[in-house]
């Protein structure tokens, strides 16, 4: 099989319990510190903690999602030597324990970024969805970001003054929410004028700055990680392309040919995300996984609906602008080692519509992922097997 069937854990706190997760057939658990402070070292007792909560219902820890990088080292100002070495120090820790991959991702500010999380799908189910006319009224409207009309085409610009037109006050405040409250894995929320200090740290960084920038993490970290026997996997943008005048730099086929030649060995991997390179429409997703097989460390699976125009909502996994068929089945003929793989995302739905849930991780909608794509594996790799 290609993948070894994994499950994203936000810890004790999370609605999704660890006997939840053992029951819903996978075996191994991605999940991370989300009580350490972002630029501190991960302490071993903590990892060790961790790894026996686990344990204790047989489940692994397979990936570590994430262990964040801090703005400073991203910009490489202020103390960002410091943050380099107690990043340096928790792959230490981490690697002694046992837990041997990574996924981190370099978006500047902000995490995963959705306007929706809330998103009313056809059968009933909530989804989380990207609308580009809503960024733009947020953007321009309500952050009121300098030349923030710059950034958007003129048919975006008049879409965005008639939406916010039409927008009640509490609508507005519910898009800022969704927006810089802090999404499960993105560690940090933002107050308003937080947000935007943070944006002006950015001034005057490109897209070429910010790739060198990554360049200089890596070639202090990867040699760190050879060492330690660890495979880094840096997760896609998401969404897959500039927000608030913020460049993104690892979104398409060219990105991730630049960041893997840049430090050219094997620990220098990818977080395969079939929804964040599938919001592109020229990335060849079977073509990525054909090219980058043996640097690809961890796979994020779920499918997302374009909208057309930057937009898109979450889809069921089998369902939506990329066709799950041909990606599993490239997994299975081009990865020659088992990859942990966890379903990304999910629909609230049936009993979890009831109930208090991080957004894009409730229980059943993964659930659901996890079996369809299971199913969708085994079905492919026997195929195969008996032609």
């Amino acid at each position: 099989m290609a993948f070894l069937q994994t499950w994203r854990w936000y810890g004790p706190d999370d609605p999704v319990s660890l006997a939840d997760i053992r029951q819903a057939g996978a075996q191994g658990v991605v999940t991370a510190l989300h009580h350490v402070a972002n630029g501190e070292v991960w302490p071993m007792e903590e990892i060790e903690k961790r790894k026996a909560q686990l344990e204790r219902f047989d489940l692994t820890w397979s990936v570590v999602e994430s262990l964040p990088i801090h703005e400073a080292i991203k910009l490489r100002s202020g103390a960002f030597e410091r943050y380099l070495a107690n990043y340096q120090q928790s792959m230490l820790n981490l690697a002694h324990c046992g837990v041997r991959t990574i996924c981190y991702n370099f978006m500047p500010v902000l995490d995963w970024t959705r306007t929706d999380l809330a998103f009313q799908t056809p059968d009933g189910s909530l989804a989380l969805r990207f609308d580009y006319t809503d960024l733009a009224v947020f953007d321009i409207y309500v952050l009121d970001r300098p030349n923030a009309k710059n950034s958007y085409p003129a048919e975006t610009l008049s879409a965005a003054e008639i939406r916010h037109q039409e927008m009640t006050e509490q609508a507005l405040e519910q898009l800022q929410r969704n927006i810089l409250a802090g999404l499960p894995g993105s560690e940090e929320g933002y107050e308003l004028d937080t947000f935007r200090s943070m944006l002006n740290n950015y001034q005057g960084v490109d897209a070429g700055t910010l790739t060198k920038n990554l360049q200089l993490f890596l070639e202090q970290i990867i040699p760190v990680a050879v060492e330690a026997g660890l495979k880094m996997a840096i997760h896609p943008d998401d969404p897959p392309f500039s927000l608030f005048g913020l460049p993104r730099i690892v979104s398409d086929a060219n990105d991730l040919e630049t960041l893997l030649s840049s430090v050219n060995n094997s620990a220098n991997g990818l977080t395969f995300c079939s929804g964040s390179l599938g919001v592109i429409p020229h990335n060849d997703l079977v073509n990525i996984i054909e090219r980058f097989a043996d640097r690809i460390h961890f796979v994020h699976l779920r499918n997302v609906q374009r909208e057309g125009a930057g937009s898109f909502h979450e889809a069921n996994h089998l369902e939506g602008s990329t066709d799950m068929y041909e990606l599993v089945k490239a997994f299975v003929q081009h990865k020659k080692e088992t990859v942990p793989m966890r379903p990304d995302h999910g629909h609230q739905m049936l009993d979890d519509l009831g109930k208090q849930v991080n957004p894009g991780y409730s229980a059943i909608g993964r659930l659901r992922g996890l079996a369809e794509l299971r199913g969708l594996e085994m079905g492919i790799a026997k195929t195969l097997t008996h032609d």
